[in-house]
């Protein structure tokens, strides 16, 4: 275990003995110490779990904030304490922390380690979830910037949201009379489709051909369209927006794909050719799917 992954464990464990006891604030670096000193066989970064779980308190209100915003539909008291702790310590390393210390990935998967190791049956996917979306739709925000462009995300009624058009494909290969699809993996454990915003004046169909240029590395040809769906987003100089995809199939040449850095590829690490008896057993997210089976079914019969 390496002295910050087991330094994380421990702050996990102080701010855990904290919540559910309610103590006041004073009592977290005494916490600390004594987890510290019991747990970490001289093996932890004390000075690294200060910073991290200070950050996490003085930081608290607002990363509080940002779960409710990107996970509505769970009041902050009703998230089980490890698994808002873990979110909390996320938040701060994903948001707050020096990106050259640690990366967005580096924080996002040891917050799912600690799920995983610490949390119920459903909390690293919780985790993955709420963390995903706040890196996805808000990506790296500096917090403290003043610039006047900045706007607070704050509630706007659905039919007053900004509309953001996207285009994606399930890119389709053939190779020895055998089907292949080109998927793209996220940093959150999800196999997912292309997808990125369209430029103006652009058909939806130009807008496929160079997105899946930008992130897969291929050309394609576009064929019929599969469907549509569409998510809110936190958009941390638009606030609240509504993204609208357009998916469709398409077709490009067997080749080595290569991950490239198209406009939403920040969250992005693997590209790859599955064949098509193999994508049933690939995690995908719940929206992805609708327009995964429709693509296989016609894929089939081809």
């Amino acid at each position: 275990m390496s002295n910050r992954h087991l330094s994380r464990t421990i702050v996990l464990q102080t701010l855990f003995e904290w919540d559910f006891n309610a103590f006041e604030i004073s009592k977290i670096d005494s916490i600390l110490e004594y987890n510290t000193r019991e747990f970490s066989t001289g093996l932890a970064d004390l000075e690294f779990a200060k910073k991290l779980i200070n950050n996490v308190i003085a930081k608290k209100d607002t990363i509080d904030d940002i779960v409710q915003k990107a996970a509505p539909q769970w009041p902050i008291e009703k998230i089980s304490i490890i698994d808002r702790n873990i979110l909390r310590m996320g938040i701060s390393e994903l948001l707050f922390s020096n990106k050259k210390e640690v990366t967005p990935k580096v924080a996002i998967n040891e917050s799912i380690e600690l799920a995983k190791t610490f949390g119920g049956e459903n909390s690293s996917r919780f985790v993955s979830g709420v963390l995903g979306t706040i890196y996805k739709e808000m990506g790296e925000p500096g917090k403290d910037d003043k610039s006047r462009n900045k706007r607070r995300i704050e509630d706007i009624p659905y039919d007053q949201m900004l509309v953001e058009k996207k285009c994606g494909a399930v890119v389709y290969s053939e190779k020895n009379n055998q089907i292949y699809v080109g998927l793209v993996h996220d940093v959150f454990g999800h196999w997912t489709l292309s997808k990125g915003g369209g430029k103006e004046k652009e058909s939806s169909k130009d807008c496929v051909i160079r997105v899946i240029k930008e992130e897969m590395g291929v050309d394609i040809e576009v064929g019929e369209k599969l469907g549509e769906n569409e998510y809110i987003a936190y958009d941390p100089e638009k606030g609240k927006t509504r993204r609208q995809v357009e998916y469709y199939l398409a077709s490009a040449e067997y080749q080595p794909l290569r991950l490239q850095e198209g406009e939403d590829a920040g969250g992005l690490d693997q590209v790859k050719w599955f064949k098509l008896e193999d994508i049933a057993e690939l995690n995908f997210y719940d929206d992805i799917l609708p327009i995964i089976t429709k693509a296989i079914e016609l894929l089939k019969n081809k």
